[in-house]
């Protein structure tokens, strides 16, 4: 859809999906930490879950760009013509998406498929989507052009980040940064959405004003910061609730062992019991 609530919609995705993986890594990161246990029961159940959402939000996606009153309604080729071309590409990259997301059930719910599947097919459906958009704005105007090569940026970078996921499972590192760019594309559709299609009837942006690109690749550099600092602050908010859980259930734990071990301290209880 080439208006507001077409960039908007991706962006919604995106952005709830890269919020949910700055919580769920450092949670995974430091459950595992020092050891090297198998997933527990509930981890692969919300695994299972949201691979589920990921899929669930490229069909709304697709039904959205085919179904909405100008949209081809599941017509390629009409009329010796073809038929709105853009939303045919946009349901094509949430195609793949929709790929990414069943190839990872299958891995949560089959033994048989191999280690790093999910990885590679994600890969290629974030690959897909940068394809998609490099041929997506050609004759456009200038601002139209260098805003959605700023996205492939990204966009590609997260590529490449999944097709090392390939081989280095589980890398901390590499799960974060490819959180931060998904972050970033979440935040970036929007500002596409305002620059090109300003809602509530605000002036629409000069596309040949050389201002407005230097402008433009400024935003796109604090974007990235603000989806660096939103990662950042989730990292250390699950690393100080852990902490202070461990610590109440330690406490808890050596209360309860020195009740078992310690007479003494079994019957200055029983006194104090026994006064009250």
């Amino acid at each position: 859809m080439a208006n507001f609530k077409g960039h908007a919609l991706p962006g919604s995705f995106f952005l709830i999906v890269g919020l949910w993986w700055s919580v769920k890594y450092p949670l995974k990161y430091y459950h595992h930490k020092g050891k090297r246990s198998q997933l527990t029961h509930s981890y692969q159940r919300l695994e299972i879950i949201e691979a589920a959402i990921r899929t669930l939000f490229p069909v709304i996606g697709i039904l959205a760009e085919q179904f909405v009153p100008d949209g081809p309604h599941l017509h390629l080729y009409t009329e010796q013509q073809w038929v709105k071309l853009m939303n045919w590409q946009h349901s094509t990259m949430y195609l793949f998406f929709a790929a990414s997301g069943i190839t990872d059930v299958l891995t949560c719910l089959v033994s048989h498929v191999p280690l790093g599947v999910d990885r590679l097919v994600m890969a290629l459906a974030t690959f897909n989507e940068g394809f998609l958009f490099y041929h997506h704005v050609h004759n456009r105007p200038p601002l139209d052009q260098y805003i959605h090569s700023l996205l492939l940026c990204a966009v590609f970078a997260g590529a490449a980040s999944l097709f090392l996921e390939v081989l280095l499972r589980d890398n901390i590192v590499l799960e974060l940064f490819r959180t931060t760019l998904v972050l970033l594309q979440g935040t970036w559709f929007w500002q596409i959405g305002f620059v090109l299609f300003p809602p509530f009837g605000t002036p629409r942006w000069d596309q040949e004003d050389h201002g407005n690109l230097m402008f433009i690749t400024m935003c796109f550099c604090w974007h990235y910061l603000a989806a660096l600092c939103i990662v950042a602050i989730n990292f250390s908010l699950v690393h100080c609730c852990l902490t202070r859980f461990k610590r109440q259930r330690g406490g808890e734990i050596i209360g309860i062992q020195r009740l078992k071990s310690d007479p003494a301290y079994q019957k200055a209880l029983l006194n104090g019991s026994d006064e009250e």
